[in-house]
């Protein structure tokens, strides 16, 4: 028994020793849970942008005018007074004029009173709407010796002015800087009676021997003195030249005068009591020039109503006529033609092309600031009933300037003859066998 216990131990030993020469099992680490699987976070939705807050807006564009209605420039001032209110109509019916200030469009508003063709009442009318209506810009009203009142007003209270219905260029050398017209001047229109005759009448039919009838204002002085000054250059000779006061009943020293110095051509400047009377006299002493021009005079409607077949034949710069061939032109005739039962008269697209340039330069200028404003309309380039218009840096405007013939009591527009509706009348037939 002795002899086996030895070799059981042994065997024991060895097997002890092989299991601890064996290699340790490789461990394995412990089994853990999958983290869930994240859902993508859905995108933000964008933060909505706060609606931007625009001070409170004013209930009207306020514009303030003075318009002789009555006393011997109401027959002119009626015409701009509907300019005015057609254009401001069709814009407030689309909703007025978008000012970016507050976000909107708002409507304009016209504030005018009748000055009785009295340059001091105008004056007074226009302190009184920029005291009253806080206006941000002057419609003006019509003749040049209103708009010397008015638009020195306008530059004293440092408010845009936009005016037509006059010629006188010399109220633009004063320095303004307020003003705006987008009529023709002085300038325009001496110069442009003549190149109308060298490109209306060959030059074997053509007149050469002028008259002028120069009104004694200082805007008469301007323009006769242009027509003086321009004619030679452009191949003709004043023959005749007479001086007359406003308001003058009896013009047959003039008429006389100039019939026996051999004029062919009368060019004047009357206002329209003044241009009536002329032709009147002329019809009876007998003196029919073959051309005729008479600035101011003969843009009154009443003209061929008064006259009758005395008043046709005569040529005037009227500034604009109905049948020009411009955006808008025909939707102002079926308006006129419904309410008046005539095509617009003269005055009244200018006036309304008015309306439609402060409108563009208010939306442009972004705010109802008078300076802001004034800055938008030197810089205007549009397109208007007029036509095309920009302005210098006088405020004269660069304007179509036609020229207009009162043909069987109607206005007939003759040059320029892209624009003509009518060809001129020439040589005027004798009164007597009109």
């Amino acid at each position: 028994m002795k002899a086996r216990m030895p070799f059981v131990s042994a065997v024991l030993l060895i097997c002890l020793m092989l299991t601890s020469c064996a290699p340790a099992a490789t461990p394995v680490p412990p089994t853990q849970a999958p983290e869930p699987t994240k859902a993508p976070e859905a995108p933000k939705a964008p933060e909505a942008t706060p609606t931007q807050a625009f001070p409170p807006a004013p209930e009207f564009i306020e514009v303030g005018a003075s318009i002789p209605l009555t006393g011997k420039f109401g027959s002119l001032g009626g015409q701009v007074k509907v300019g005015y209110e057609y254009a401001i109509a069709d814009i407030n019916a689309a909703g007025g004029v978008f000012v970016a200030e507050y976000g909107k469009k708002i409507p304009l508003r016209l504030t005018s009173y009748d000055d009785e063709s009295d340059p001091t009442k105008a004056v007074g009318n226009l302190e009184k709407v920029f005291s009253d209506q806080k206006v941000v810009a002057y419609l003006g009203g019509a003749a040049s010796g209103m708009h010397a009142a008015t638009t020195a007003i306008a530059e004293k209270n440092k408010v845009p002015y936009l005016g037509v219905s006059f010629a006188w260029w010399n109220i633009h050398q004063r320095g303004y800087k307020y003003l705006f017209s987008p009529f023709p001047k002085s300038p325009d229109q001496a110069r442009d009676v003549f190149k109308a005759l060298n490109e209306l009448i060959p030059a074997d039919q053509r007149p050469t021997k002028v008259a002028v009838f120069q009104e004694k204002s200082d805007w008469g002085n301007e323009l006769g003195g242009l027509f003086n000054a321009d004619a030679k250059p452009a191949g003709y000779d004043v023959v005749y030249y007479a001086e007359y006061a406003p308001g003058t009943t009896d013009f047959s020293t003039l008429i006389q005068k100039a019939q026996a110095s051999g004029a062919e051509i009368l060019l004047g400047m009357p206002s329209t009591p003044d241009g009536m009377a002329i032709i009147k006299q002329m019809s009876e002493l007998g003196w029919t020039p073959k051309f005729t021009m008479l600035v101011r005079a003969p843009d009154a409607a009443t003209w061929g109503k008064n006259l009758g077949k005395a008043g046709d034949d005569v040529t005037m710069f009227a500034g604009w006529h109905f049948g020009e061939k411009f955006p808008g032109v025909a939707e102002i005739n079926a308006k006129h033609q419904a309410e008046l039962s005539r095509p617009a008269d003269i005055l009244v697209g200018p006036a309304y092309a008015c309306v439609q340039i402060l409108a563009s330069a208010i939306e442009k200028a972004g705010k109802l600031d008078r300076e802001a404003i004034r800055e938008a309309l030197s810089e205007t380039d549009m397109m208007t009933v007029i036509g095309p218009v920009t302005f210098n840096k006088d405020g004269t405007g660069n304007v179509l300037n036609p020229l207009v013939q009162w043909q069987n009591g109607k206005m007939e527009l003759v040059w320029p003859l892209d624009q003509a509706t009518a060809k001129l009348i020439y040589p005027a037939p004798p009164f007597n066998e009109r």
